[in-house]
């Protein structure tokens, strides 16, 4: 199931949200060993704020967390902008029609096959988002090897800048471009999963 979190909906998604938090703090604390805060339990940092949005696919039966992404406007505070501007040789991209891609989870718990299925239904459901809501394109940080992976998705990205290193890791930013093409992109490179995202009157989940 995918769910479009926001904060007009955010009590009743709150069970997928909170097992996203739980497997962020999982991933990116105890198996990547970021040095960011956690209080123990659940990883968020000041970024998950009232502004952001989530990308969520859950277990239709449980609605435990299998992939998520957080969704940050550029013209707030954000990421790219306020933490990595140095890894932008060109201005750092801002608009109200651009959105950050920002802590792509995937569940510890899914199998290799699950963990690229998952992850080729958000890139679907990043596309098809932001063409249902007039977002031209997203920005994002990553290590150089989920950079790699990101470009071969196959929608059309640009790098920011050369990759620099941030501490131990090997860091890169970049802008993806969406348009009406992109879908088609997508087809092609065989990466095109239906995600199910819907809109009624107001953001909800599907």
């Amino acid at each position: 199931m995918l769910h479009l979190v926001n904060s007009q909906n955010i009590n009743v998604n709150r069970k997928p949200l909170e097992s996203m938090f739980m497997d962020r703090k999982r991933v990116f604390i105890d198996i990547l060993k970021w040095d960011i805060h956690s209080d123990g339990t659940y990883e968020r940092d000041q970024f998950d704020d009232e502004y952001s949005e989530y990308l969520i696919i859950s277990d239709k039966a449980t609605d435990a967390h299998m992939g998520s992404v957080r969704l940050l406007r550029t013209d707030r505070p954000h990421i790219l902008g306020d933490l990595f501007p140095h890894l932008c040789d060109v201005p750092v991209p801002r608009g109200s029609s651009i959105r950050e891609i920002t802590r792509l989870c995937l569940s510890p718990r899914l199998r290799a096959a699950e963990r690229l299925e998952v992850r080729n239904r958000l890139a679907t459901a990043l596309v098809e988002y932001a063409l249902l809501t007039g977002i031209s394109s997203y920005t994002g940080v990553a290590e150089v090897g989920w950079l790699t992976q990101i470009l071969a998705l196959g929608w059309r990205c640009d790098p920011l800048g050369i990759p620099k290193p941030v501490g131990k890791s090997l860091l890169g930013s970049l802008q993806i471009h969406v348009g009406t093409e992109t879908i088609n992109l997508l087809r092609q490179a065989g990466t095109y999963t239906s995600s199910g995202l819907t809109f009624g009157s107001q953001p909800k989940a599907a």
